[in-house]
This record gives structure tokens, C-alpha cells and sequence, in this order.
């Protein structure tokens, strides 16, 4: 395979029961990952990805560093294989293993972010609650217009622009409950998401300083791989700059359509999911214009791993 490679790291909501125990099975550096996760967050993150139960896999303050162990487990094989990105982004907490991912972190600094994020937007979603919904057919500034009117009724935000109709919003439940009609009323569909907070809100304000500080102990490097960011569809290399960014995504919303556009107009020629499911495969289909022959890729388990490496020599 020859031309720009893209690593695209999924978050949460791509989990399952079972991901990453073949990895952990098969590799001495992706059993290394799910040990250090385990270490970091106290109690056994590993035995929940592979063995479950879903129902405590799916807590947030588990679940996000469980889903970046999984990241950097099948990243850590590719390293091993000598397969390295020309970009790299991830969606939502996914940006914690972009940044191993690119060299601004180590891989252990990559799992204390999550971990932590994780807790901070567990606390907050406790105490605030709320929820997301996915609204289709309807352009941004559309579903803009219909947050804008229908966060009169409590707290609403534009959460994630993931194509070009296909927007999520997120906050209180009366204002949702408020947007899903005006959605209905200009023939968009209005999709309630299965999440245990209203992620990327103002609802998760008070986590965002907390994060920023807990970032001060972290050496934070420029990056050594070009690494595009959900805050603002572009790159950045001021590691400072960067923990104000991953600070502020706890309540600013997630530009992946954006990300995609400004990698293909570098011309990225192949897109590589590198991590459970394919939820941001599906998205880059729909981002790409008809005619691209840029290729997608999957890797998630040993099969698509060795399917993805004879492809790529």
C-alpha cells in the first residue's frame, strides 16, 4: 500500500463484550497495555473488555479507558509490524490514543487521560443529568437553528457534526425532548442515543479546569506525526495548546466531518479504523465524495488484522 495513511481511533459506544482478548492472547505488547490499564484504573478494565459483564463495561469512568486500551493494544501490533500513519485523529475520547498515536503522549499517559476523563465526565453526568440525539437528514446549521430554539426549555448544544447530515446534540432532557419535535416539523429523523450523559455539554463544565490541571503532570510533546483534532478540524503542534484543546472537548463538539474533509483534501489515501467496531469506517463512507479511491480499512480483531496486513504490503 503506498500514498497517506490515516489512523482513525473510535471511543465510546463502539464497545463489546470480547474486544481486544485475541490481541492480549496472541501479543506481548497488547497484554503490556491491558496491564497497565488495569494498574491504572485499580481494578481488573481488562477482564471486563474481554469477559464482561456489558452492564459494567459500559460505566463511563470504565469504559473510556477501557476502549483506548483497546486502541493502543491493536496499535501497539501494528508499530510491531512496522505500519505507521501519515495522520492520525480520534473520535471524542478517542483523541486520548491520537495522541500516542502521534507521539504527543506515551502509551501510559494515553490510558491516565482516558481514565481520567472518564471519571470527571461520570461525576458530572451524575450530577447533571442529560442525554443525546442524533438528528438525520438535516444540515449543521440547521440542527444549529433547532438547539438554539429549543434550548430555551434548558441547557442544548451541537455535540458532534459526524457528516453532512448527520449531526448529534446534546443536554437537559426537556430541551431534547423540545428539539426532537422541531426536528420531526423539517422532515429530519430524530434518534435517541443509548448514553449515560449529554457529553460534550455544558453540563460537563465543571470537569474542564479539573482536566486541564490534572494535564499539568503530563509531558505533553509536539507531534511527531501530523495529528488532526476534533476542536477544530486542523492540526496543532504547541503542546500547550493542545492540553487546552482536549481540556475544552469535554464540552465542545466533536468536528470529525471536518477531520475527514481536511485529510482528504491532504490526500489521504487510505483510512484505517484501528480499534472495536466500524462506526467511524461508516462515517468516512458517507464523508467521501462518490468518486474517492481513497480505501477503508478495519482492524478490530486478528482476522481483520492479518487481512489489513496482506493488503498493505
Amino acid at each position: 500500500m503506498t500514498g497517506k495513511v490515516a489512523f482513525l481511533f473510535p471511543g465510546q459506544g463502539s464497545q463489546y463484550v470480547g474486544m481486544g482478548r485475541d490481541f492480549a492472547e496472541k501479543f506481548s505488547s497488547a497484554r503490556d497495555v491491558f496491564s497497565t490499564v488495569d494498574r491504572i484504573c485499580g481494578k481488573s478494565v481488562s477482564s471486563l473488555c474481554f469477559n464482561g459483564p456489558i452492564e459494567a463495561l459500559t460505566i463511563t469512568d470504565t469504559l473510556q479507558p477501557a476502549v483506548i486500551a483497546v486502541d493502543l493494544a491493536i496499535l501497539s501490533v501494528l508499530r510491531q509490524r512496522g505500519i505507521e500513519p501519515y495522520v492520525s485523529a480520534g473520535h471524542s475520547v478517542g483523541e486520548c490514543a491520537a495522541l500516542a498515536s502521534s507521539g504527543v503522549v506515551d502509551f501510559s499517559d494515553a490510558l491516565r487521560l482516558a481514565a481520567k476523563r472518564g471519571e470527571l465526565m461520570h461525576r458530572e453526568a451524575t450530577a447533571h443529568p442529560g442525554g443525546m440525539l442524533a438528528v438525520i437528514g438535516l444540515d449543521l446549521d440547521t440542527v444549529r437553528r433547532i438547539a438554539e430554539e429549543a434550548g430555551e426549555m434548558g441547557v442544548l448544544d451541537v455535540a458532534n457534526h459526524n457528516a453532512a447530515e448527520q449531526v448529534v446534540i446534546t443536554g437537559e432532557a426537556t430541551a431534547l425532548k423540545k428539539a426532537g419535535s422541531l426536528v420531526k416539523e423539517m422532515k429530519g429523523r430524530a434518534v435517541p442515543l443509548k448514553v449515560s450523559g449529554a457529553w460534550h455539554s455544558r453540563l460537563m463544565a465543571d470537569g474542564v479546569s479539573e482536566f486541564r490541571e490534572f494535564m499539568d503532570e503530563i509531558n505533553f510533546k509536539p507531534p511527531q506525526g501530523l495529528m488532526i483534532f476534533n476542536a477544530t478540524a486542523a492540526s496543532e503542534s504547541d503542546p500547550a495548546k493542545i492540553k487546552d484543546m482536549m481540556a475544552g472537548q469535554l464540552i465542545n463538539p466533536v468536528l470529525w466531518y471536518g477531520s475527514v474533509r481536511r485529510m482528504a483534501a491532504d490526500g489521504v489515501t487510505a483510512y484505517v479504523e484501528v480499534g472495536p467496531k466500524n462506526v467511524l469506517t461508516g462515517l468516512v463512507k458517507k464523508i467521501l465524495p462518490a468518486d474517492s479511491s481513497a480505501t477503508l480499512h478495519n482492524v478490530q480483531d486478528i482476522e481483520s488484522l492479518e487481512r489489513f496486513i496482506e493488503e498493505f504490503i
